[in-house]
């Protein structure tokens, strides 16, 4: 358990009072509440286990929404910065809060007790290697977290600070290109299948489409054969903006055509790439667009600076304290939220 001063940031998991699990999104939250969403909820027919008790996994938003608002609506709140109702966690509610830094440092000084803890370990301790960075800028996330894992669970982990995020990206992605490694690689035709029917089946999104925009990624690969994914994080230091200093206001969703104008964020959770030539396809007409923006983890690495991209998303105006007002693209609440490059526009 996470010391009590210790902020709560990205990929950490909170148990509640009711006995839920969330994840924790984004590292910027209200004085009073912790932004995260639902992914473990007591079910009798789940296929979870942890302490004796029977658990079912929650991945998709509308149903995590359609639960929270027939049985546990104070997991809901409007936040006024954002304009609109967020999954969150009241304070008084935490029953505990799981650190995934401090996970991997007691396997690091208790050694691994079975299969997925060894593999864990052993990856974290490859990836140092490869990015010559300390472990304890690492973290071991997801399900092993807390508990909540199966013998065959993929590999969710978390590196720290921008410095260690690029020299890892870098020392991984040549590894990667390589391919001569017999324990790291990435995704073959079948987990491709299978990370495409967890995430985005009954989206618009093609399969081919799919393995287009997610084959030459590095967050996200195979480690004697289980699947990894990495989330690369900013520390609170290096994070220029604070709760509520700017204003969000939601404005309908839209398709448009953009070049990437700056990909400098584009590995990290929350990822943003800065827009220009935007032209609006479909759905509302912000004007002024300038980036698109994610808090999920899959719409990282999706486009490079230069490439054209098609892009869906719900459109958000932005106002900031100095009154300057533009308008973003937030993408990974709706199944259709896409960013696909394109040849030219």
């Amino acid at each position: 358990m996470a010391g009590s001063g210790d902020p709560v940031v990205e990929g950490d998991y909170i148990e509640t009072e009711d006995g839920l699990f969330f994840t924790v999104k984004g590292m910027i939250h209200p004085p009073d509440r912790i932004l995260a969403v639902l992914r473990y909820m007591p079910d009798p027919g789940g296929n979870r286990q942890r302490q004796g008790q029977r658990y079912r996994r929650l991945y998709r938003f509308e149903e995590q929404e359609a639960i929270l608002c027939s049985r546990f609506p104070h997991y809901l709140a409007f936040e006024s910065s954002i304009g609109a109702v967020l999954q969150s966690v009241p304070s008084p509610l935490v029953r505990r809060r799981y650190s995934p830094r401090e996970r991997l440092q007691e396997l690091v000084r208790n050694g691994p007790q079975e299969e997925l803890e060894k593999d864990a370990l052993d990856f974290a301790r490859r990836l140092c290697i490869e990015g010559g960075i300390p472990i304890q800028a690492m973290g071991i996330s997801g399900s092993l977290l807390i508990g909540m894992h199966t013998p065959a669970s993929d590999l969710d982990l978390i590196v720290y600070g921008q410095q260690n995020c690029w020299a890892l990206y870098a020392g991984l992605r040549q590894l990667l290109d390589d391919g001569n490694d017999s324990e790291i690689s990435r995704l073959d035709e079948r987990g491709m299948e299978t990370l495409y029917a967890d995430r985005s089946a009954g989206s618009s999104m093609s399969l081919a489409e799919f393995i287009a925009c997610e084959k030459k990624k590095v967050n996200q690969g195979q480690f004697r054969g289980r699947v990894y994914f990495l989330r690369f994080l900013k520390s609170l230091d290096e994070i220029e903006e604070h709760y509520s200093q700017q204003q969000y206001r939601p404005e309908g969703h839209a398709e448009v055509i953009a070049r990437i104008a700056g990909d400098e964020e584009r590995i990290f959770t929350p990822c943003c790439y800065r827009l220009e030539s935007v032209r609006w396809l479909n759905g509302f007409n912000g004007g002024d667009l300038r980036e698109a923006i994610s808090y999920r983890g899959r719409f990282s690495e999706a486009a490079r600076r230069g490439e054209w991209a098609l892009i869906r998303g719900k459109v958000e105006r932005v106002e900031d304290s100095s009154g300057e007002i533009w308008h973003r693209l937030l993408l990974g609440n709706s199944a259709s939220d896409v960013i696909l490059t394109r040849e030219d526009p």
